[in-house]
């Protein structure tokens, strides 16, 4: 019996062991593996940066560097980043909200509405109201304000009222929907410059030294060769990684890229081909490009009688269709630029793709001058007509690249029996000529502006005393641009301009050469800089907020999920 008892504790025992090997066994199988840790650099805040900048600062002052007329581009540069506007605009010509919150239009298109953020403060930290939107356009209905006259005579033709603290209402003559292009012009402060006169509004200290905006950076310190930003740490948007942008300014390129090869500043942006090919190998040197706004072209003079080929649509478009202008761009600009198409710029809304494209085809412009009369009668290797030959001067810049191009075009005109004689002259000649509409033809690059209305530059009634230098008058596309000023309908007007670039491939007015390509080249150790098409040069500075300088090292496991900021 004892005997028995003792055989049973015996196997209890022996199956509690197995049972605990059994666990043991289990537990070391299934047991995780601890995860691996691991360092990773992550953007952190702070530093700044510094860009180099052929030129000076003259006024920081929106009302007087806005991007849509002529201006002073370090000025621009600087009011981007220091003031807001109501609106803003991103790459495709669409605006968004920035000050206003949303904004409303009236069925006729002659009253806009805007509701203004509650949470902004200007630098000095007073709040921003409508009292502040109705100085800004006051200053500049003013007769004696000193900024561009068009944009005085835009805003007199407007009535502001102020409907509260936070709203205010615009009331125009009549409808001009691009009048909304007009509401990105930064915003002044009532506060301390009510008493400020508007002919001593450029050259106040406010302007000068001590601008007050609402913008993502403040004015830190202004002197004659340098503005240096730093952020602004109540602003209503998104908070930058750099504490500081530092503006220095250079007479000289030499002088420039000597400060950069020294280490001294970290962007800078070539002015032509040649000062690229010097950057070209630079250690340690990023380059961004997009498409900048504007595009290279020939204007023909139309108007000329002492032309009548010009007045023929059939040589218009041959001599369209003899340029090989991929071989221009990729010959004489390196690359850095691409062939146009439309006067409406392709990084816009506005933009149609399926306009009609002339590809090089040099027979088929043979055969349009043959078939319009215009034959070699005497063999001297020039096209002639009714004792008229076809033959004309083409104007354009002393600029190595321009007059480089029109040599080219010539040479290929040449091949068709086209004979152009290049007249090259300086910059403000060539402007001068084009202006008062004395020229044939005129190889010239223009900029636009990020209102895609073709009616400034191509409406009949601009021929006179416009901007329409070629004399192009055409009544069905005139019917279509004033239509397109009437409607605030987005898809309407996209139909309408549209039908107009439709017009213009189909009437060639004028030919079309390139757009060209702005160049921007920031040092490796500025990240996550990015550039998307320009409407103005200042728009390198889209997404400012993301770019960073300094890292810093963080320990994570490897089942950490973490993105570049460290989140």
């Amino acid at each position: 019996m004892t005997r028995h008892i003792l055989w049973q504790a015996v196997l209890a025992l022996l199956g509690i062991a197995l049972v605990f090997f059994v666990i043991f066994q289990l537990a070391t199988t299934v047991a995780p593996v601890p995860p691996e840790v691991v360092t990773v650099e992550v953007r952190a805040a702070g530093g700044a940066y510094v860009e180099g900048v052929l030129g000076f600062s003259e006024t920081i002052n929106p009302i007087f560097s806005a991007h849509m007329v002529p201006g002073n581009p370090v000025d621009q540069d600087l009011s981007t980043l220091v003031f807001d506007g109501l609106t803003v605009l991103d790459e495709t010509g669409r605006l968004s909200p920035a000050l206003a919150s949303e904004w409303d239009v009236s069925e006729d298109g002659s009253q806009y509405e805007f509701r203004l953020r509650e949470d902004v403060f200007w630098h000095d930290g007073a709040p921003f109201t409508a009292a502040d939107v109705a100085f800004t356009i006051q200053a500049m209905q003013d007769p004696d304000y000193q900024g561009d006259p068009s944009l005085g005579e835009l805003w007199r033709n407007v009535t502001i009222a102020q409907l509260d603290p936070y709203t205010i209402r615009f009331t125009l003559d009549e409808p001009f929907p691009s009048f909304l292009q007009y509401t990105i012009i930064g915003i002044l402060p009532s506060h301390l410059l009510s008493d400020v006169a508007a002919t001593d509004l450029p050259y106040h200290d406010f302007s000068t030294l001590n601008p007050v905006g609402t913008g993502m950076f403040m004015v830190d310190e202004v002197t004659a060769d340098q503005v240096v930003l730093v952020a602004n740490t109540e602003y209503w948007g998104p908070q930058p990684y750099v504490e500081g942008l530092e503006f220095w300014f250079y007479s000289d390129w030499d002088g420039l890229l000597e400060d950069y090869q020294r280490g001294e500043i970290q962007g800078l942006h070539p002015p032509g081909l040649e000062e690229l090919a010097g950057l070209v190998g630079v250690p340690g040197l990023q380059f961004y490009s997009a498409q900048s706004a504007g595009y290279a072209l020939v204007y023909l003079n139309l108007a000329e009688e002492a032309l009548p080929f010009f007045q023929q649509k059939e040589v218009r478009q041959a001599l369209l269709y003899a340029l090989d202008r991929q071989g221009l761009v990729d010959q004489v600009l390196a690359g850095q630029g691409l062939v146009a198409d439309s006067p409406v710029l392709p990084t816009t809304w506005a933009y149609d793709s399926g306009v009609r494209k002339y590809a090089y085809d040099p027979e088929r412009a043979i055969g349009l001058l043959d078939a319009s009369g215009w034959l070699d009668s005497d063999g001297d290797l020039v096209r002639d007509k009714e004792g008229v030959e076809l033959a004309f001067t083409l104007l354009t810049s002393d600029d190595p690249i321009m007059a480089q191009m029109a040599e080219e075009l010539a040479q290929q005109w040449r091949a068709v029996g086209v004979d152009a004689t290049i007249r090259p002259v300086s910059s403000d000649a060539a402007i001068h000529f084009v202006r008062n509409r004395n020229f044939d033809a005129a190889l010239v690059e223009i900029e636009l502006t990020a209102d895609p209305d073709p009616y400034p530059l191509w409406h009949s009634t601009q021929v006179e005393s416009g901007q329409n230098f070629s004399g192009f008058a055409n009544e069905e596309a005139d019917v279509v641009m004033e239509e397109a000023r009437r409607t605030t309908d987005p898809a309407q007007r996209f139909e309408l301009y549209s039908a107009f670039q439709q017009i213009f491939a189909e009437e060639v007015p004028s030919l079309l050469i390139y757009y060209p390509i702005y160049v921007y080249a920031v040092d490796g150790q500025v990240r996550d800089v990015q550039l998307s098409p320009l409407l103005h040069t200042s728009d390198r500075f889209r997404n400012i907020h993301e770019w960073y300088v300094q890292t810093e090292e963080i320990v994570v496991s490897e089942n950490d999920e973490l993105d570049k900021t460290g989140e």
